[in-house]
């Protein structure tokens, strides 16, 4: 059973977009491994750009730059 943890920061994704990843990562994995995607978990986790650092500044830091 695959599990499969996404994580974006938490922007502008929309709910299709989303949808479309998590169909995408369930394709892959059925094609190219050979998964059952009836037990092929996709998880997309959004995370504050405060909470996601690059190079030691938080990303809404560096987006400001």
């Amino acid at each position: 059973m695959p599990y499969v943890n996404i994580r974006i920061t938490k922007e502008d994704a929309t709910a299709e977009q989303k949808k479309q990843l998590i169909k995408g990562v369930t394709n892959l994995l059925a094609d190219v491994l050979g998964k059952n995607p009836k037990t092929t978990v996709v998880i997309i986790d959004e995370v504050d750009t405060d909470n996601w650092g690059i190079e030691g500044e938080a990303v809404t830091d560096i987006r400001k730059k």
